[in-house]
């Protein structure tokens, strides 16, 4: 069976309801805290290609404003930045093999579960 990957923050609503969704159909998915364990540039660059996104959708606008960080005129500047900080990200993120969505709203997920 392939493996289920949850990028998880407890205290997101909607990543709470991500998680216990996918425990409901009975998969116990691998969970990263990633606010505890940041993924790396290149984690988050294989995150950006499987879910098919820009750097910038990734970002979470309000926690970057809120941190006080520079507008990133790059996807390198973005991809950095998330990677120093990580709650700037936005979640939750499941992947399944090559394919990654965001649980916004969590039945998005639905389309790449086994």
């Amino acid at each position: 069976m392939m493996t289920v990957t949850i990028y998880h923050n407890p205290r997101c609503t909607k990543s709470r309801e991500t998680l216990a969704r996918l425990k409901d159909q009975g998969i116990e998915p691998k969970v990263e805290l990633y606010l505890d364990n940041p993924p790396d540039v290149k984690t988050l660059k294989q995150l950006l290609k499987k879910l098919g996104l820009k750097p910038e959708q990734l970002v979470r606008k309000k926690d970057h404003k809120a941190l006080g960080l520079p507008v990133a005129t790059t996807d390198a500047e973005w991809i950095a930045q998330m990677a120093a900080n990580p709650k700037i990200i936005e979640r939750p993120i499941v992947v399944v093999g090559s394919q990654a969505r965001l649980g916004r709203p969590p039945e998005s997920v639905d389309e790449i579960l086994p």
